[in-house]
């Protein structure tokens, strides 16, 4: 936490590298992102219909509502998948279209859509990896509270042994939560997400029911005979401006807290470390934490979701507003970017990524790990041949590649790769303006092109590794 990177958005040249045999080669999407069909089948409306109808909270009016029609055109996007050569498919379900008020009836047509999917995966080779929760809560349960209501994480645990009753036959990987970190902190102390609070008290309740959620639904799961259960988060090193400076250690050491240790320490360790805990008083009376709720959440794991993009700089700078989505920070500068950055504006540090596995490693030393998320946007679209050049995101994916290869030959157990995404979607509160996918959409047309990157990624996949 304490060493300096320098930023460089690719590696020097270097020698061909191969990953180990059974190495997960995969992609990745989220169920509003990319699904559609808003309003079909009996599904009800998530905070992310609400959320992207109320004026001037996503980029232009975007909505979800037809996103990439893949609800519609899933045969023909896991033809794509397959064309690629992908080992496994990590999608999310839509908690609305299994209980379209997040508790009462179950609807049979939403479990019917991924029933479907993921009989198409496997006739086509595929390995399903199901994500239970990528941020789409039923909108009845962020009536009274969502997250920060006890009451949704069990109905969390309801919702995943629905789910897994229908499908656990032929779907070997669970993973509860995809980022509880922007669920509790951009949903409830920015804003910026749905369901678009602003109170800091109400977002370190959300974590807690988070990580009571994941706890809650990994004995459901396991209960009914789940074979692997994970959890992803977006962990993220975090460095002093100053190494040399104590008040900077203190501020990184903060944020880190507040980033990754509120969830890996109890997730993991089965308790929440003292020094955040203290930060937090100052915040909230932390009556939410009941007796026996960490036992709960330390349910033992069988890999741990990473998803990775960029690391933080920060310094202690008194007055200093500090940044929303991280209670409390207020006398913390966060620097801005230096050197090459993604159109999301995030920096490419590829050698923080080997950092963050390695520390992970050491802290948490057993923890199987796996890269759930990685990738960047940039704009490329098509050229007058028809093709779509991406440079910039094969140079990304590349660095990261090698990031990943240095981290397992450093001893890190990682046992695959997930690239996001496998196509341009809805990009939450940027809607349609920003791009991650290897597979160019048109959002008029719906039409489907593989960018340079998506034939790129098929030859790493093809030879387990790189040129």
């Amino acid at each position: 936490m304490t060493a300096t990177v320098t930023s460089t958005s690719a590696q020097p040249a270097r020698a061909g590298i191969t990953f180990p045999d059974g190495f997960v080669w995969g992609a990745a999407t989220a169920s509003y992102q990319i699904e559609g069909a808003a309003r079909e089948d009996g599904r009800g409306p998530s905070i992310w219909d609400t959320f992207s109808r109320t004026p001037g909270k996503v980029y232009a009016g975007h909505t979800g509502d037809i996103a990439c029609d893949h609800y519609h055109r899933y045969v023909d996007d896991v033809a794509l998948m397959a064309d690629l050569g992908l080992a496994s498919y990590r999608f999310s379900v839509a908690w609305p279209r299994i209980r379209p008020d997040g508790t009462g009836p179950v609807n049979t047509k939403g479990l019917d859509f991924y029933d479907r999917l993921t009989d198409e995966l496997l006739a086509k080779g595929i390995d399903p990896t199901v994500t239970l929760y990528h941020w789409d809560l039923p909108q009845t349960l962020e009536d009274h509270g969502g997250w920060t209501n006890r009451a949704t994480a069990e109905a969390f645990a309801e919702y995943a042994e629905i789910v897994y009753r229908r499908l656990g036959d032929r779907v070997a990987t669970w993973t509860t939560l995809n980022e509880p970190w922007c669920s509790a902190y951009l949903g409830y102390a920015s804003g910026i997400h749905a369901p678009g609070v602003k109170d800091p008290a109400a977002s370190l309740a959300a974590v807690h029911h988070l990580n009571l959620g994941h706890g809650l639904a990994t004995q459901a799961l396991r209960a009914a005979g789940a074979q692997r259960v994970s959890i992803t988060l977006n962990p993220c090193e975090v460095y002093p401006v100053d190494p040399e400076n104590a008040a900077d250690r203190d501020a990184a050491r903060l944020i880190d807290g507040l980033a990754n240790r509120i969830f890996l320490d109890p997730l993991l360790r089965g308790e929440y470390p003292a020094d955040v805990l203290e930060h937090v008083a100052r915040l909230t009376d932390l009556a939410f934490v009941q007796d026996g709720d960490l036992k709960i959440i330390n349910q033992p794991i069988d890999v741990l979701g990473i998803n990775f993009y960029n690391p933080a700089y920060v310094s202690a700078k008194p007055g200093a507003p500090g940044a929303l989505d991280y209670p409390g920070s207020e006398g913390i500068a966060f620097r801005p970017p230096v050197g090459p950055v993604t159109d999301m504006n995030w920096p490419i540090e590829p050698a923080s990524l080997t950092r963050l596995l390695t520390r992970l490693h050491r802290d948490y030393p057993g923890t199987p790990m796996m890269i759930t998320e990685n990738g960047a946007a940039f704009p490329e679209g098509p050229a007058a041949d028809g093709n779509v050049p991406d440079q910039r995101r094969i140079d990304y994916v590349d660095g990261h590649l090698r990031a990943c290869h240095d981290a397992l030959a450093a001893g890190v157990d990682l046992r695959g790769y997930f690239l996001w995404s496998l196509m341009d979607n809805f990009e939450w509160a940027e809607g349609y303006k920003k791009r991650f996918g290897i597979v160019h959409v048109d959002y008029t047309t719906q039409q489907r092109v593989l960018k340079d990157s998506a034939k790129w990624y098929r030859e790493v996949i093809r030879r387990n590794g790189l040129e």
